[in-house]
C-alpha cells in the first residue's frame, strides 16, 4: 500500500520520471485526458449559442456531469476486474459517437429534452484516464515514498489540461465555429484514448483476489474516509463548475467573450503552479492537517469571487483560488491511497473524479440559472456555498481519514514498518 511517510528528503520529479516504463503511459495518458477539460465548456458555449440561455447550456452540461459521476465508479470497478484496455476501447468509441450526436442535435435546433438525452451517454462514457494513470502509478510505486510525488505530478498534469483545454475550446468556439470545441474534444478522445489503451505493458494487475488484496473485497464507497473525501471533492467541483459558467457570463456582460479562456486559464495556471510546489516540498505536516488547512484557504478565496467587478481583480482572485485547489486535490488523492485495498484502487480514484464532475454539474446548473436571472456576481456565490459546506464536513468527520494500517516501505531492499503521519 502506498504511504504518506514523513521524510526529510522528498524524492523529486526527476527520479519519478525515471521510473521504468513511466513515460510509456504518461505521454499517451496526457493526450487522452486533454479532452476532459474541454467537454463542459464546449457544451456551455455551443448550447448557449444555439439557445441563447446560460441556464439551458448549464443544464445540458450538468446532465453530462451527473451521468459521468454516476457511471465513472462503475467504469473503475470494471477496470479493476477486467483491465483498463477492456473498458477504454468501447468507452472512447461510445463517447465519440455521443458527442457528435450532441453537436448535430444542437446545431439542428433540437428541443432541450433531446440534448439531455444525448448528454447522458456523452457523460457516461467519458474515459477515466486520470484515475487509470493514478492506478498505474500506485501499482508501480506501492509502498514507496515516491507515491506522494506521483500524486502531485498527476495533479499538475490534470491542471495543465485545465489550462490548455478551456482556452483551446473557447478559442475554437469563438474563433472558428461554436461547435468546433466539441468536435475537437471528440477527435482527441478517440485518438488519445485508443493510444493509451494500447499501452498494455504498464496496465496494472486486474481481477485481484481477496486474499491477494489483503482481506475480503470491499467497495471503495463502503470505506467511511472515502465518503468524506467525496464530499470534499464535490466542493472542489463546485468551484470548477461555478467559475466556468460565471466567468463566461462575466465576459459576456463586459462585451469581451474572448477573455473567458484567458481568465479560466489564469485560474488553472494557479492550480498547476501550486501543484508543482506541492510535489517539490518535503512536508513536515501530515496529510490530514494539510487537507484541512488547504481547504480552509480555498473556502476563503472562493468566498471573495462574487465581489470582483473588473477583469484584473477577477483574474487575481481566480489565481488565488487556483493556488488553493491543488493542495486540497493532491492531499485528497494521497490520503485515499492510504484508505483502500489494492483491489479497489481504480474504483476509489474514479469516485473522487466523479465527485468533482458531480459537483461541477450541480454548480454549472445553479450558477447558470443565477447568471441568467441576476448576473455573473450571483453565479460566483456557488463556489462559496460548495466549499463552505465541504469544509464543515471535513472538520466534523476528519477522524475518518485515518489510514487503515501502517505503511510498508522498502529501504535498501528490506521492507520495514514506518508510522504514517495523519495530522
Amino acid at each position: 500500500m502506498a504511504s504518506t511517510v514523513i521524510s526529510d528528503k522528498r524524492p523529486g520529479y526527476g527520479q519519478l520520471l525515471r521510473t521504468p516504463g513511466a513515460l510509456s503511459f504518461l505521454l499517451p495518458g496526457f493526450a487522452a485526458r486533454q479532452p476532459f477539460a474541454m467537454l463542459t465548456i464546449g457544451i456551455v458555449l455551443l448550447v448557449q449559442h444555439t439557445t441563447g440561455s446560460f441556464g439551458s447550456a448549464g443544464a445540458v452540461a450538468a446532465v453530462t456531469g451527473v451521468s459521468m459521476a454516476l457511471f465513472a465508479p462503475q467504469s473503475g470497478k470494471l477496470a479493476d476486474r477486467y483491465g483498463q484496455r477492456a473498458v477504454l476501447i468501447p468507452g472512447v468509441l461510445v463517447h465519440t459517437a455521443s458527442v457528435v450526436l450532441l453537436v448535430v442535435l444542437a446545431l439542428a435546433g433540437a428541443p432541450l429534452w433531446a440534448l439531455f438525452l444525448a448528454a447522458v451517454p456523452a457523460g457516461a462514457s467519458v474515459p477515466q484516464v486520470g484515475p487509470m494513470v493514478r492506478a498505474r502509478w500506485a501499482a508501480k510505486l506501492d509502498g514507496q515514498p515516491l507515491m506522494p510525488t506521483a500524486a502531485a505530478f498527476e495533479s499538475v498534469t490534470d491542471e495543465f489540461t485545465f489550462v490548455v483545454g478551456p482556452v483551446l475550446a473557447t478559442a475554437l468556439c469563438t474563433g472558428v465555429h461554436p461547435a468546433a470545441g466539441l468536435i475537437a474534444e471528440a477527435a482527441l478522445t478517440l485518438v488519445g484514448g485508443l493510444f493509451f489503451a494500447a499501452q498494455r505493458a504498464t496496465q496494472p494487475p486486474f481481477g485481484i483476489s481477496a486474499a491477494t488484496a489483503g482481506g475480503p473485497h470491499r467497495s471503495a464507497l463502503s470505506i467511511p474516509g472515502v465518503r468524506v473525501l467525496i464530499v470534499a471533492f464535490l466542493g472542489i467541483g463546485s468551484v470548477f463548475g461555478g467559475m466556468q459558467v460565471s466567468l463566461t457570463a462575466f465576459t459576456e456582460e463586459i462585451g469581451n467573450p474572448g477573455a473567458n479562456g484567458l481568465l479560466y486559464g489564469v485560474f488553472a495556471a494557479g492550480n498547476m503552479l501550486a501543484g508543482i510546489a506541492m510535489g517539490a516540498v518535503a512536508w513536515k505536516t501530515g496529510p490530514r492537517r494539510r487537507l484541512i488547512l488547504g481547504y480552509a484557504g480555498l473556502t476563503v478565496a472562493a468566498s471573495l469571487l462574487w465581489t470582483a467587478h473588473s477583469v484584473l481583480l477577477l483574474g487575481a482572485l481566480g489565481l488565488v483560488v487556483g493556488l488553493c485547489i491543488a493542495p486540497a486535490l493532491i492531499t485528497g488523492y494521497t490520503i485515499v491511497e492510504t484508505l483502500i485495498p489494492a483491489s479497489a484502487r481504480t474504483e476509489a480514484f474514479t469516485w473522487l473524479t466523479g465527485a468533482v464532475a458531480l459537483g461541477q454539474a450541480a454548480a454549472v446548473t445553479i450558477a447558470g440559472r443565477l447568471a441568467d436571472s441576476q448576473g455573473s456576481s450571483a453565479g460566483f456565490l456557488v463556489p462559496m456555498a460548495g466549499t463552505v459546506l465541504a469544509l464543515a464536513t471535513l472538520l466534523a468527520l476528519r477522524s475518518r481519514l485515518k489510514p487503515r494500517e501502517t505503511s510498508r516501505v522498502a529501504a535498501r531492499g528490506i521492507g520495514h514498518r514506518v508510522p504514517v503521519a495523519v495530522d
